[in-house]
């Protein structure tokens, strides 16, 4: 066995072509620092498209590359699948230095409670794409993408590639400010079969995925179908987790290239989990708050006759049901040509659908409703227009339709490699914040789309588009020394209209109309400049500098979007005066590779990533009253609260013992600080000088890794130190450390028919903690939200060929 997340210094790898399907394809990766540039070997690649993981295969799947100056790092398939089958690909970066990454659920697919952060930066401030289809920012209210593990079946993933501070010029996204993260997508076997994978466990866990290879056929074709099917129950509370989805992918190699047509169907519905509300000073607050469903007559019980909530529960009372419901269509074509010696062209086109709702069953006498509810409904008992149960149903419905083209053209003349690219997207979505009876004689299904809303609070329509341009090139100075040099332009495009208007009252803020109009921004030069010295044939130091922006996000009626502020006045102000966020980040390191004799310890690889951030005009999401406008919607103040300077190191490295053991560790720090105070419209809020909160300023990971005959074991840890909760950081959640355990082998194989069979036993937070797994930050002081650690877990996955 190879150690967990070997790094393997090539001094002769491939050249890294960005969202390529080509078989023997590799890609960027970063020795398990989070700091290195990587590619997967052509080996490697054959092991990661291959269905179902093989726990025989070896675990060298994080590379050292000669060909980047900035940290990338990537993990095949066969490491996202032994974390836990199915893993949304996101989770599985929890392993690598300056990551942190938290969700409810033990796959990662729950989007609400998600909370990412990489050397400082949160997900919406981070890139992201699926074979190099841009897959938006990741807001839980979707508008301009969708999650990783909607757009590709887990088991379907061939690996995911992390560039944290500052991602590929080519990389087609408006919100990488702080990095990108790429998945990709197997590709069709050269032989025909199919594959059978069944995961149970905890909870009520089933997830059946199968897929078929039609292997070659033609002249150069080859083909794969797949279907996935998963539920589960939620650990706290009886809703069901999981849906469907379906993957299709078509390849054709010739002479003249290779042609990729993908086709992705993902519907699913996620239980969402209530957060707990903490204030400074408290004595106890519930570990968690469990929805009342499907028990009705107890969610009957629990309010008063007049439909309030117990006043001992204050802003922790209980909701009926909540969930995420999404139907996701996307599909890509891609040719990559060979026009000659050298050089390539490679043009795709894509399209995605989403059909979402995020639904709410909660009580109407809560957080401002009665107010809300008055406005449409004045001098009437409430509790009789919502159906007489004391609940109402609050959705916001989602629409997108969106399509893009990306080009890019590379030429190799010499010792000299330059590359120019165009990204072209329009993004046609809409939100709409609509509220349903909810009757006491015939109670709604949290899995069933409300129909006939007694009130549509809000309805927007934002047109958005894009153009991103990039040329970049390398220059190999002498055989141990190159330079890279580049820049890139982003504009967009962006028109935002109401058709459904709020009535006055009907929105924090008081305002009688959300704004409309348009707002174009346009930044035509982004650069970057970086090098790398082969200083020995092991060890490689390189650095990078480049700097990036973020395009101002394009959602009505909530969230950090200069169309979900309060007033036309407030739209104007905003558009005349506020810039795009931006951030300059530096980068240094070194890495290498050494094979060692000193007697049980036979290799040594690792890496040293120390960076430098100065990020500009951060814009923030400013309320007195956030429980109030998370709920009715509208942002009083959307505000430039200056500069953030961060300063951080990660240092990780693997031992290697012989072929059968190996220990790999990354310790990781990162500061994150405000540079300024900031005014909240009605007093100043002192941050200078104060952590960013929500981001841990230390991390540690391990992996220990073994192989006992046919049998592979696998311990994890994970630590996440103290985070602030807060913007003024008065308060904070300590930290925690938990472990995971993963141990797998064979089955005897039945003669003819089955093939490579297989076992694997996961389990999560192996020591059973408790904790504050993620912090929601929404106020200045005094106040935060938290979502605990899950329980102890345990899973089966049984995995056969035919």
């Amino acid at each position: 066995m190879t150690p967990h997340l070997t790094l393997a210094l090539r001094r002769h790898s491939f050249h890294v072509l960005l969202g390529a399907c080509a078989a023997g394809l590799s890609l960027p990766a970063l020795a398990q620092t989070a700091v290195a540039a990587a590619v997967a070997s052509a080996a490697t690649e054959m092991a990661a498209a291959a269905p179902a993981a093989d726990d025989s295969a070896p675990m060298a799947t994080v590379e050292i590359s000669s060909r980047k100056t900035r940290s990338s790092v990537a993990l095949s398939k066969n490491e996202i699948q032994k974390i836990l089958p199915g893993t949304n690909p996101l989770k599985a970066l929890q392993t690598l230095p300056g990551v942190s990454f938290q969700t409810a659920d033990p796959w990662g697919n729950n989007e609400q409670n998600l909370s990412l952060f990489v050397h400082g930066f949160s997900g919406q401030q981070l890139g992201y794409t699926m074979d190099g289809v841009p897959l938006g920012d990741q807001q839980y209210g979707n508008y301009n993408g969708l999650s990783p593990q909607r757009a590709v079946i887990s088991e379907n993933v061939r690996s995911v590639v992390l560039s944290s501070g500052a991602g590929d010029l080519a990389t087609a996204s408006t919100s990488n400010l702080g990095g990108t993260i790429e998945t990709y997508s197997s590709d069709p076997l050269a032989t025909q079969g199919a594959s059978v994978q069944q995961t149970v466990g905890s909870h009520r866990t089933s997830r059946t995925f199968a897929r078929y290879d039609t292997g070659a056929f033609g002249d150069g074709s080859s083909a794969y179908f797949s279907i996935l099917h998963h539920e589960a129950r939620a650990w706290d509370f009886d809703a069901r987790q999981g849906g469907d989805q379906f993957n299709a992918k078509y390849v054709n190699r010739s002479e003249a290239g290779k042609l990729t047509l993908f086709f992705n169907y993902s519907d699913k519905i996620e239980p969402n989990e209530d957060s707990t509300v903490h204030v400074a000073g408290e004595t106890s607050a519930p570990y968690t708050r469990p929805f009342l469903y499907p028990d009705f007559k107890a969610a009957l019980n629990y309010l008063s006759p007049t439909g309030a909530t117990p006043a001992a529960d204050g802003n922790n009372y209980r909701n009926y049901y909540s969930d995420a419901q999404r139907t996701d269509y996307l599909a890509y074509a891609k040719f990559d040509a060979n026009l000659g010696e050298g050089t390539t062209w490679a043009n795709q086109v894509y399209y995605h659908k989403d059909d979402g709702a995020g639904v709410v069953a909660g009580p109407i006498g809560v957080a401002g409703l009665p107010g809300l509810f008055s406005v449409y409904y004045p001098n009437q008992n409430l509790k009789q227009v919502f159906g007489n149960s004391g609940y109402a149903v609050r959705t916001t419905e989602y629409d997108i339709k969106r399509g893009g083209f990306i080009s890019t053209l590379r030429k190799e003349i010499g010792e000299h490699q330059l590359e120019a690219g165009l990204w072209l997207e329009q993004n046609r979505s809409s939100a709409y914040r609509r509220w349903y009876a909810l009757d006491v004689n015939n109670p709604t299904s949290p899995y069933d789309r409300p129909s006939n809303p007694l009130i549509t609070q809000y309805g927007s329509e934002i047109d958005n588009k894009v153009v991103q341009l990039h040329l970049q090139g390398e220059w190999r100075i002498r055989p141990d020394i190159a330079l890279q040099a580049g820049f890139k332009s982003s504009l967009q495009f962006a028109d935002g209209q109401f058709p459904v208007q709020p009535a006055k009252g009907a929105i924090a803020g008081g305002s009688t109309a959300l704004p409309v109009g348009t707002i174009n921004t346009k930044k035509w030069f982004l650069p970057q400049v970086g090098a790398r010295w082969d200083f020995t044939p092991q060890d490689q130091l390189y650095f990078n500098i480049q700097k990036n922006m973020r395009q101002f996000v394009t959602y009505g009626g909530g969230g950090a979007s200069p169309w979900s502020l309060s007033s036309q006045a407030a739209f104007d102000l905003f558009k005349r005066d506020a810039k795009p966020e931006t951030a300059l980040t530096y980068e240094v390191g070194v890495r290498g590779s050494h094979p060692l004799n000193l007697g049980a310890i036979t290799a040594i690889d690792g890496q040293v990533n120390v960076y430098h951030v100065d990020f500009s005009n951060r814009l923030l999401q400013i309320s007195p009253t956030p429980v109030i406008s998370s709920i009715i919607g509208g942002n009083p103040v959307l505000a430039n609260v200056g500069s953030v300077r961060t300063d951080g190191i990660d240092i990780a490295g693997t031992i290697h013992f012989g072929n059968n053991f190996s220990f790999y560790n990354a310790l990781s720090y990162n500061r994150s600080q405000y540079a300024d105070n900031y005014n909240n419209g009605a007093a100043l809020v002192l941050t200078a000088g104060k952590n960013v909160p929500g981001s841990p300023e230390w991390l540690n990971k391990f992996v220990a890794s073994a192989t006992l005959g046919d049998i592979e074991v696998q311990l994890t840890g994970d630590y996440v130190g103290k985070r602030y909760a807060t913007y003024t950081n008065d308060l904070s959640v300590p930290s925690y450390f938990l472990m995971g355990l993963g141990v797998s082998g064979k089955l005897p194989a039945m003669a003819g028919w089955l093939k490579n069979p297989r076992w694997r036993v996961n389990v999560s937070n192996l020591a059973n903690r408790e904790g504050s797994l993620n912090v929601v930050v929404g106020a200045a002081d005094k106040t935060y939200n938290t979502f605990p650690i899950a329980p102890r877990q345990g899973f089966l996955t049984l995995t056969a060929d035919f």
